[in-house]
């Protein structure tokens, strides 16, 4: 369940590379926190990877989250890049209103 709204999120329109690799990773973490803890990961990521496979081809968010997936399957493991998004203002209510 967890795993299908994160992929709804990460299919929205982003204007920015650094935006798609922010939500990206935000989407990872979510699903990383989301996993069984007795559960097999390599089983768990494979099966992430076939869920997202087709959005991958159309959406960049969903193709930054499955080569996240895919590094965290390379061994011997190592350290990833997981940085928090930035903190900035959005715009708020006037530029939400722009946007329908």
């Amino acid at each position: 369940m967890i795993l299908e709204r994160t992929l709804h999120m990460l299919q929205t329109q982003t204007d920015t590379e650094d935006r798609v690799a922010e939500l990206a990773r935000m989407g990872f973490m979510q699903w990383l926190g989301s996993l069984k803890g007795c559960a097999s990961f390599p089983l768990q990521a494979e099966y992430a990877l076939k869920a997202a496979e087709k959005f991958r081809q159309t959406d960049p968010a969903v193709a930054v989250f499955c080569a996240l997936i895919e590094e965290s399957l390379l061994m011997p493991p190592r350290p990833m890049s997981l940085a928090l998004p930035q903190k900035r203002r959005r715009g708020g209510a006037k530029s939400r209103r722009q946007r329908i």
